[in-house]
């Protein structure tokens, strides 16, 4: 196997055909809740994008304030 492939499927032995199984299996489970779920994990994104983008602001100012 090559190097790139082995990084890319080599994770406990899990190829391609396994991953496939894995995503039917995730579909049928949770086919039903997944546009909600998905809907969620883009909002936590999102939140933490925001959230980072308020620590960098506040570091940036941190530097400029005298009154500490």
């Amino acid at each position: 196997m090559e190097p790139s492939n082995f990084a890319l499927f080599g994770f406990m032995g899990v190829g391609p055909q396994e991953l496939i199984i894995i995503a039917v299996i995730v579909l049928i489970l949770f086919g039903s809740r997944l546009p909600s779920v998905m809907r969620n994990l883009g909002r936590g994104v999102t939140e933490f994008k925001k959230g980072v983008q308020g620590i960098d602001d506040e570091g940036d100012e941190g530097g400029k304030r005298d009154d500490v």
